[in-house]
């Protein structure tokens, strides 16, 4: 069972930059597709980015593309988003997630996640 721990959130000001990480708890992390989501209060959860499994391929949400960026270490089991030119509509609680078999943008897809890390962006 894949148990996964985001950090790095925190309070900043608009045009900030910062670096959330997500550690797994699995041995074979190589095997997983990762994707960060994020949920805005009142909203469903959005799609932020995905990368597959070597890292190869990433995708990124429109709202969010040149601005942040997936990478992963399998060697350390963590996937990480680098969040640089921070907006105030970037505050959320961001979400990491894992799959086995898909690698697509819809939350479903996607067996398990962490608690998430809240990132408050101040205008």
């Amino acid at each position: 069972q894949v148990q996964l721990a985001e950090s790095g959130g925190g309070l900043v000001q608009a045009g900030d930059s910062l670096r959330l990480s997500c550690a797994a708890s699995v041995r074979t992390f190589y095997n997983y597709n990762m994707a960060w989501f994020r949920h805005h209060p009142g909203k469903e959860r959005e799609f932020v980015a995905r990368i597959s499994r070597s890292g190869g391929t990433t995708y990124y949400a429109d709202s969010v593309q040149g601005r942040f960026t997936i990478s992963r270490d399998n060697a350390k089991n963590t996937v990480y988003l680098q969040m640089n030119s921070l907006k105030s509509e970037d505050t959320a609680i961001y979400y990491c997630a894992a799959s086995y078999s898909f690698f697509s943008a819809d939350a479903r897809d996607y067996s398990v996640s962490g608690q998430g890390t809240q990132v408050t962006v101040s205008s």
